[in-house]
Parts: C-alpha cells; structure tokens; sequence
C-alpha cells in the first residue's frame, strides 16, 4: 500500500489572511464572552482572544485536504496545539505560512499534522482520516494514560441551538456544522458545534478560574474526544498542573476535550 509519508515537508504556500474588529468581536461572543467584557466586545481598546487565531489558519487544512491523498470529507479534526508568539491585532492582515509537519500511520486511518506559522502564532491542527493508514509507517508517539486529579475548578455553560450556525461566520464553513444530511453522513443525527469553538469556550474559562486575561494565553493544546451537540450541557473542569493548568470538557458524561493544558 502507498503511504503518506512523503507529505511530510510538504509546503502549503503562503496566505495574507485578512479580519475586521468585527470578525475578532463576533469570535468573542460566540465562545462566551459577556457583554460587559468591554476589552474583548468594544472596538475601544479592543484586545483580540489568541484563539481566534486558529481559525484564520484553517485554509492550510483546506489546502492539505485538497491535494487529493486523503478523503477529506471523511477527515476529522483530532487535535490542537497553539503556541502564541505576540498579540493580534485588533484588525489586520496576516501573512501566514503552511506545511505539512509529520503524518503518522494509525492502522485503520492516518494522522496528518498541518503547521502554520505567523508573526503572531504557530498552530498545528492534527487531522484524522479514516481508510488512509495500513502502510506500515511510525505510529507516532504515545499518548500515556493518565488518571487526572480531582478538579480544583468546574462550571457548566449550555450550548445555544444556533451557535454552530453563527460560529460558522468565524471563517469555519465546514458542512458538518451546519447541513444536516452532510452531518448524517459523518454518523451524527444532526449538525455539531465546531471544535475550535469548544476548545475557544474552555479557554475562556479557564482563564477566569487562574484570574489571568483571556488574551494573556502563551499556549494551549487539547484533544477533540467527541463532538458536542447545540443544546447540550458542557461541564468544564481544570486544575493546576506543571507549566500550567489541565482541563477537559464532557458532555452528558462523555468526554468531549481531553488532555487539555493551557499557559498564561
């Protein structure tokens, strides 16, 4: 069988990706933000949430997809990493740079990391395809089972029925979010909310519990467990933990973000 190992290395080209204050606003509210935190909703002193930044790099995961090796309509957002290197600007231009970093050979599927790179943030988004593995490549580093202490923090939000319709105007257009007979396709009964949406809720979260800024993020990364349905009741819970704090995020006991850790 062909592998994918020779997509590692792979440049995915440059993009200046553009954003108004409004777009950085819209971002803000959709993961929780309150009216009243004037600094991320008013374009006064408006600061912008390192998290919107992954979703101004998810055209290198399109153009990943479109180079045909991998069915990219069955592919799933697995996992996410983001190491913040300055802040953004309220409103901006960004000239970003994608490539592929590592691909790794799980059996049934493949592991396909896409990096990219600004001025401001390095994100790499680890995509899931199912039917692209068997190779007979590295399986790629273990992730080591670790039973997590009891949470020092929790608290529940509920998901509006229409946030994945309105976090879609973030720049994540997928289908999956928003049609129906697309999201019956991928095996769930009705649309699902954007991980990068999740992932941007406990963020925000878990910012309040350490009384840092939400701005102030230096780095995150978090696994996507399950998807989240508008509607549910997400419980989120963290703790302290070296370099940082744990979290994870479920839903009706299942888990929904594992292996969560941010910095600030």
């Amino acid at each position: 069988m062909t592998g994918l190992d020779d997509l590692v290395g792979h440049d995915l080209g440059r993009r200046v990706v553009t954003y108004s204050e409004k777009d950085a606003i819209l971002y803000a509210l959709c993961v929780g933000a309150d009216p009243a935190d004037l600094p991320l909703v008013y374009e006064r002193d408006l600061h912008v949430l390192p998290t919107f930044g992954l979703g101004l790099g998810l055209w290198a995961v399109e153009a990943a997809g479109a180079l045909g090796r991998y069915d990219r309509l069955r592919s799933l957002h697995a996992k996410q990493s983001l190491v913040v290197r300055g802040p953004l600007p309220p409103a901006g231009a960004l000239e970003m740079h994608g490539r592929i970093t590592a691909v790794w050979d799980k059996g049934t599927a493949a592991m396909i990391e896409i990096t990219v790179e600004s001025d401001h943030l390095e994100a790499t988004y680890s995509i899931y395809a199912p039917g692209a593995g068997g190779w007979g490549g590295e399986r790629g580093p273990a992730t080591p089972r670790v039973e997590p202490s009891p949470p020092t923090y929790g608290d529940e939000v509920t998901i509006a029925p229409d946030l994945p319709a309105l976090y879609r105007l973030t720049g994540d257009l997928h289908p999956v979010h928003i049609d129906p007979e697309v999201a019956r396709q991928y095996g769930f009964d009705r649309p699902i909310l954007h991980g990068l949406c999740t992932l941007g809720i406990a963020a925000r979260m878990v910012a309040g519990w350490v009384e840092a800024r939400p701005w102030e993020l230096t780095a995150l990364q978090a696994r996507f467990a399950a998807p989240v349905q508008p509607g549910d009741q997400m419980t989120v819970t963290a703790r302290p933990a070296d370099g940082g704090t744990e979290f994870e995020a479920h839903t009706d006991g299942t888990t929904v973000l594992s292996g969560g850790l941010a910095r600030f």
